[in-house]
């Protein structure tokens, strides 16, 4: 009887689950649900208000995505939990919520309904701006080696900001907390009663080290005195390595699944991370960029080089046995969301719709009809901030070149074109510092649904660009850690390389670069490098008194 493994993703704005022939990694069915909250960036279900730059989300959307998904996908496979061997889970990251002893969010009490720092604050919560600036100014005065580690500066996305945040806004709700955890972890400890840490967010995230360990004491102490036991009272439990064995489902989560008691779960892991085994990368000098919202990219190495701007470096943080590396931008298919919903005009909703287009293909096609160059535009993507390599969220998008005569889909295609532009700076970056990039693979919706941008992509960074196979890559990639957990012994795996080289997925297809569009784009790179330099680096700072300005509008 043939074995099975789900895999479950819990991305920005909804959670998927797909169930996996372990013995030759066919996926059988998908579901997915959005969360009924989805992204809480104006106001609390209840209408409290929330500032500039938050975003949350409701931890009782993540059960829910468990409770709707995992059954459907068993009903639409006609399989039976007894054949599920193995569950695996991947997050974004940094995606972090206080939580009681006993794993019970503030948020579910009721004294904390109304209380913004209660709910998880979700990656792209950055209202924690300046603790993770004056984080950086005290680690550079104390002389910390572990900025280095991660590109010189820690993001205001990752966990130390976050929860200096909750302690200046509300210190009794931080002593109140007895942990300060990823989403991902607690989505375990809810399905196995077993409280883990892992290793992949601890490390990219929370300043762990596996040789080293966190900073020390001083170190928080600097930052506020109150800190100074960080570790200790918040994040009191063990690291636990990727591909390992969580523990196995309870009865209450076999009973919200459908699954076994006894199932073996996974050691959660991040979105993109987990990703690289979808597609059968195996060592270094691949990068896989996982393309959706936002874009990571991830890149394995023999060596721990110190690299400007990256997200981290991280040993066995991607697979076992390689330094992993992340880096990432912070706006990619929000970018182009956002063009479309705010700014076409209503004929090319009407044209789309009298055509039965949906308006983004039929964006794509006036876009797909430009040369490169041919707009005269060019735009710098920090639309959400710049993740890599300039960390930097206080920095704005930009568009130069526009006249009376510019049209949509130049926009749109100028939008595109900066984004990858944004990915050959990272590429580049890595290559300077000594992490070569050899290959390129590409997952996530735009790679699997968007050939115009694929194809810009390719042309912009020059190189041939592979596609995963799967429509779910995180998903996949969390169905193989879940047949890795389960074991050999158990009909699934015992090795990570193993695993992935049956259960893995390339398209066929394949992106080569245009000799003739790259030559011109390398023109246009050249502009954007200068333009990159000037606003990013502190020529002028204009986009950042902008905001300040905004801010103390807004607050008036």
């Amino acid at each position: 009887m043939a074995k099975y493994s789900i895999g479950v993703d819990f991305g920005s704005l909804s959670g998927r689950a797909v169930i996996v022939n372990v013995e030759n990694g066919a996926e059988l069915a998908s579901a997915v649900l959005d969360y009924p909250h989805a992204v809480m960036d104006s106001e609390l279900p209840d209408g409290t208000k929330l500032g500039v730059d938050w975003a949350l989300q409701h931890p009782q959307d993540y059960l829910d995505v468990l409770h709707e998904t995992i059954p459907q996908v068993m009903k639409e496979a006609g399989v039976s939990a007894d054949d599920v061997i193995g569950l695996g889970i991947d997050f974004t990251a940094c995606t972090v919520m206080p939580v009681k002893a006993d794993g019970t969010p503030l948020c579910f009490l009721e004294q904390y309904r109304s209380n913004p720092n209660a709910y998880v604050k979700l990656w792209k919560h950055h209202a924690a701006q300046k603790y993770a600036t004056k984080l950086n100014e005290t680690a550079e005065k104390m002389g910390e080696t572990f900025l280095k580690r991660y590109g010189g500066k820690i993001s205001s996305e990752w966990m130390v900001p976050k929860a200096w945040q909750i302690l200046e806004e509300d210190e009794a709700l931080y002593r109140d907390m007895d942990y300060f955890m990823e989403a991902a972890d607690w989505v375990i400890w809810q399905m196995t009663g077993v409280q883990t840490r892992n290793s992949c967010t601890a490390g990219y995230k929370a300043i762990y080290h596996k040789q080293t360990g966190y900073p020390k004491k001083e170190f928080y102490k600097a930052l506020d005195p109150r800190l100074e036991n960080f570790v200790e009272e918040k994040l009191n439990c063990p690291i636990t390595p990727l591909g390992s064995k969580a523990g196995e489902m309870t009865e209450a989560a076999a009973k919200l699944t459908g699954l076994r008691p006894g199932t073996a779960v996974a050691v959660a892991n991040v979105d993109a991370h987990v990703t690289v085994p979808a597609v059968k990368i195996d060592g270094p000098g691949k990068m896989l960029a996982i393309m959706g919202t936002s874009t990571c990219h991830m890149l394995m190495s023999d060596e721990e080089k110190l690299v400007p701007g990256i997200c981290g470096v991280v040993e066995d943080g991607i697979l076992p046995g390689f330094y992993g590396y992340e880096a990432g931008q912070s706006c990619v298919g929000d970018h182009f969301a956002w063009f479309i919903d705010n700014c076409l005009p209503a004929a090319y909703t009407e044209d789309a719709k009298a055509k039965g287009m949906n308006i983004h293909r039929y964006l794509r096609e006036k876009a797909e009809a430009l040369k490169p160059g041919e707009s005269g535009l060019i735009a710098l993507d920090w639309w959400n901030g710049n993740r890599s390599v300039l960390v930097d969220v206080d920095l704005t998008g930009m568009m130069l070149g526009m006249t009376l005569a510019t049209k949509p889909e130049e926009i749109y295609r100028a939008l595109i074109e900066a984004t990858a532009y944004g990915t050959r700076k990272i590429i580049e970056t890595f290559e300077e510092n000594g992490v070569p990039v050899h290959e390129f693979y590409a997952s996530g919706g735009i790679s699997q649904k968007d050939p115009m941008t694929m194809q810009i992509y390719a042309d912009i960074i020059k190189k041939p660009i592979k596609i995963a196979g799967s429509t779910q890559g995180p998903a996949l990639g969390s169905a193989i850690f879940g047949a890795l957990a389960a074991g050999k012994e158990n009909g699934g795996y015992d090795s990570i390389l193993e695993a992935e080289q049956v259960m893995g997925n390339l398209k066929d297809i394949e992106y080569h670069p245009i000799p003739e569009n790259s030559a011109v784009y390398d023109k246009l790179y050249a502009e954007y490098n200068i333009l990159h330099d000037y606003f990013g680096r502190g020529a002028n700072d204009v986009m950042k008194r902008l905001k300040a300005l905004k801010i103390e509008i807004k607050g008036k």
